[in-house]
């Protein structure tokens, strides 16, 4: 139904809607009358607004041939609501939804002023009833909270509903049971069914289930776009016995289910607590019931008291509207692919040179090779074969040397924190590089052992003896017997030997052995797991061995000279060999750590806090390798550290499997039930990781996913120390005052501004890190430099209706203890995933020009969208982003 008031004469059915304003005085009273128009028949709506700020309907009639119907707002106040909810219709069913509207209408106290147009003398002091804030904004904000479908279910409209319950109905009827799955509500199931009683009992339908018209109409109700209509189906909702008052029985009846569809716990454990809190707020007279104005009072919360949204600075709204931050889809492919290329230049320029080098020598040595011997004697009697065979064999032993060296992880964090060596070689990359070099192993060794076996060998043995003549020097006067005279040899053994131990090694390397992927029903089952991939690794030392002597017993150069082999391995076997004794002489010589707290939280989680051994130095992101002797000698197990480099403990974080207790927990319930005491603890670092060069922007944005908060909330911790401890160094990112290390940690310290999203699906999760989530609220409380967003994923999304009753006892708790009722902190939880698309927009907008640096750990399958999603912004923007992943 449209709408629309103009001044002017009242009389008439002209063709455009007319509104007349019959004063009956001045003073005392007003008469307005609004015709709205339908299908060119008119509705004449005449309310008289008296001097005491009370309304009257002074009549509701037909432009048309409806006799005129006289309404009294006293009566009407009066009468009980109607017994069926309007329906969609003809105009006779929409005078009935603008009667129902004006009758709640009639019965309002308005300020002074508000129809009149009036000054601002009080309203009647006897008036108890809430003044509300029916402007667009409120009504807005409520009606995002009270979705019952979601926007896709709505979407797709009754079509869709109706195919669904030709699929579940049973006779022509769809059972109450399956009322849920049949609206798109699926999941909760529960939720639904009271969904289902309260529009049943509104209707007076006692029968447990539905025929399709009266599932339409249940469907048209729940998608009516009207604030009033969400608001009664979510009153009928609560409201069980249909007397128009919700008890504290209900009330605590209904928040019980909202809990347990959203798997909240801890509103469970305290229902009781949190059912007086909000029939407190609701029912200040103590009359033992809440009415629908006063839940209306509470969705129409001015924007201070309402649930915190994140909005943007209002200098920068014209900005975020003009910018293009949606990437444009081009339609010549051509550009569109050159425009790819040169994002992924710009984004991947350091492995690409890297790749390119790598790639280039690989080709130049198998070049150099190939050719040489093409004018070696052998080159006759074997061929191409033999050159491909060297070829092959020199690659080998360049990757053989190259691929120790991603893994030699002090050299690789000292060239990291201490040269500059970072800004052309992307030393993030290290493990997935090693990887690349393992592949050209594979490659060289295939090239080299395939082609002696196939086709250079064979061509030996075949050769005639005036062909033979030229090779005795190389492989004896005797002619070779046969094939096997190759293969009993060292050069076979040992090229045997290798390949065999290098399968083993790159089969238990793989995802689905180092992860436990196999099914239980596997029989390689046994074989795979993290410790199996490590020790398997370790038969590298004797491939090594093998390696040298396959490469000092050759067939065809035999001076000491032309044995390139340990050329190629000296250096980078002495580097790695001396990071193993240094790594072992520092762990079990400096670095032992006594255990001081041990603390198991929701979520299978276990903290540590340990003593930080003298002279211990590290940064925010790095991590360690920890050892419980008590459990095994030789198992060393990756940690990111929690704690802040300036704080006086140690701290790490960790998630056991799910399906045992890690060998730390062992240890410490072992040591607890016998010992009484911990047990001391081995580290091995720290080591470099993408998170600890944050500093170096300007912007941080800090993105975690479970677990994967670990290395990012020592961070926020560090940022917190700098800003707030070291107000030159939050000043300005060049100050000067100070001398020495600290004025250039100072000027080099440039993070202003962070913003931390952290996702779990379990509220439990966010005792993890309370006491820094109540830290950074309390030392941040009026600059937000540092801004936290908790999300509980296992809730639903904020404008669901299956999570407005959590949305409105938050906002009661948090505005009267100051604490959050998901998180326990005093950090607001957001409800759902946030939309990662805005969240770059925001961070764009209001750092316009700036780096912004996304540091991401957590599940792989957000990868690729949060790094496009950088992509997108800092092509789009004036805002620079650099996404970084930590390995996890």
């Amino acid at each position: 139904m449209a709408s629309r008031e103009e001044s002017g004469n009242g009389g008439g059915g002209g063709a455009t809607p007319a509104a007349d304003y019959r004063s009956s005085d001045s003073r005392s009273s007003s008469r307005r009358s609004t015709r709205f128009k339908e299908d060119n028949e008119y509705v004449e709506i005449t309310l008289d607004v008296k001097g005491d700020d009370t309304v009257a309907i002074q009549s509701i009639r037909n432009g048309a041939d409806m006799p005129e119907v006289a309404l009294l707002a006293r009566g009407l106040a009066q009468q009980p609501p109607p017994s069926a909810a309007p329906g969609p219709g003809g105009l006779s069913s929409r005078l009935k939804a603008v009667r129902t509207e004006l009758r709640r209408i009639a019965s309002w106290k308005f300020p002074s002023g508000v129809l009149s147009g009036g000054g601002d003398a009080p309203g009647n002091g006897n008036d108890r009833r809430p003044r509300l804030d029916r402007s667009m904004t409120g009504a807005a904000r409520a009606l995002r909270g009270l979705q019952f479908l979601n926007s896709s279910a709505v979407t797709n409209g009754w079509p869709e509903v109706e195919k669904r319950f030709e699929r579940l109905a049973v006779d022509g009827f769809l059972l109450r049971s399956r009322f849920g799955q049949c609206i798109g509500m699926v999941g909760s199931e529960e939720f639904a069914v009271q969904i289902f009683d309260s529009l049943a009992r509104r209707r007076g339908i006692t029968a447990q289930l539905l025929t399709k018209d009266q599932l339409r109409e249940f469907w048209e109700q729940l998608s009516d776009p009207g604030f009033d209509a969400k608001l009664q189906t979510f009153f009928d909702m609560v409201d069980k016995n249909a007397d128009g008052q919700i008890t504290e029985e209900e009330l605590k009846e209904v928040l019980t289910l909202t809990a347990s569809a959203n798997k909240l716990s801890k509103i469970l454990e305290r229902v009781d607590e949190y059912t007086a809190l909000i029939m407190e707020e609701l029912d200040p007279d103590q009359l033992g019931y809440i009415d629908i104005s006063n839940l209306e009072s509470l969705l129409l919360l001015p924007p201070s008291q309402a649930p915190s949204k994140l909005v943007t600075h209002s200098s920068n709204i014209s900005q975020l509207i003009s910018q293009k931050l949606v990437p444009t889809h081009d339609r010549n492919p051509l550009r569109r692919g050159l425009r790819r290329l040169s994002y992924f230049m710009e984004d991947n320029w350091k492995r690409v040179w890297v790749m390119a080098l790598w790639l280039a020598i690989n080709a130049g040595l198998f070049t150099w090779k190939f050719m040489a011997y093409k004018r070696h004697p052998t080159f006759d009697v074997m061929g191409y074969c033999v050159c491909v065979a060297k070829g092959g064999a020199e690659t080998t032993k360049f990757n053989m040397a190259l691929i120790l060296l991603p893994v030699c992880r002090n050299t690789i964090t000292w060239l990291r924190s201490r040269t500059k060596l970072g800004a052309v070689i992307p030393f993030n990359d290290n493990i997935n590089f090693h990887k690349v070099v393992a592949g050209g192993v594979v490659v060289g060794v295939a090239l080299h052992g395939v082609t002696h076996l196939t086709c250079d060998f064979p061509r030996l043995l075949h050769a005639s003896d005036a062909a033979y003549e030229p090779m005795k020097k190389y492989f004896g006067q005797t002619r070779i017997p046969d094939y096997w005279w190759f293969v009993r040899g060292v050069e076979g053994i040992t090229g045997v030997i290798m390949v065999v131990l290098m399968a083993i090694a790159y089969t238990l390397a793989h995802p689905w052995f180092r992860r436990s992927k196999l099914s239980d029903s596997n029989p390689l089952k046994r074989l795979s797991g993290f410790n199996m991939f490590w020790y398997s690794h370790h038969l590298f030392v004797i491939v090594y061995i093998a390696f040298v002597v396959h490469g000092v017993c050759l067939y065809i150069n035999r001076t000491w000279w032309k044995q390139t082999t340990w050329m190629y391995l000296a250096i980078p076997i002495l580097l790695y060999a001396g990071e193993r004794i240094f790594r072992a002489l520092r762990s079990h010589g400096f670095t032992t750590v006594r255990i001081e707290k041990v603390a198991i939280y929701p979520g299978n989680v276990i903290a540590i806090h340990m003593t930080k051994p003298h002279g211990f130095k590290y940064k925010s992101g790095q991590y360690i390798y920890v050892n419980c002797g008590e459990v095994s000698p030789f198992e060393w197990h990756p940690f990111t550290i929690t704690s802040a480099p300036d704080d006086s403990y140690l701290s790490m974080h960790i998630r056991p499997p799910m399906n045992g207790q890690s060998g730390l927990l062992r240890a410490d319930c072992m040591s607890m039930e016998h010992h009484s005491r911990f047990p001391k603890l081995l580290i091995d670092g720290p080591y470099g990781a993408p998170a600890q060069d944050y500093w170096k922007y300007d912007v941080l944005l800090l993105i975690g996913l479970g677990i994967g908060a670990t290395p990012l909330i020592s961070i926020v911790k560090d940022v917190l120390n700098h800003i707030y401890d070291d107000p030159e160094s939050a000043a300005s990112p060049h100050t000067t005052n100070g001398g020495g290390a600290a004025a250039a940690a100072r000027r080099a310290f440039m993070t202003k501004r962070v913003y931390f999203y952290w996702c779990t699906r379990e509220e439990g999760s966010f005792e993890w890190f309370r006491g820094v989530m109540n830290e950074v609220a309390d030392r941040d409380a009026g600059r937000e430099l540092i801004e936290l967003h908790n999300h509980c994923t296992s809730v639903y999304e904020e404008g669901d209706a299956r999570s407005a009753l959590v949305t409105m006892l938050q906002a009661l708790h948090h505005a009267k203890n100051g604490v959050d009722v998901v998180s326990g902190t005093r950090v607001r939880t957001h409800f759902a995933r946030p939309s990662w698309r805005d969240v770059f927009k925001r961070v764009a907008v209001n750092h316009q020009g700036q780096r912004v640096g996304v540091f991401f750990c957590g599940d792989q399958a957000l990868t690729p969208e949060l790094r496009r999603l950088a992509q997108d912004f800092s092509h789009k923007t004036t805002t620079k982003f650099v996404f970084h992943k930590e390995n996890f």
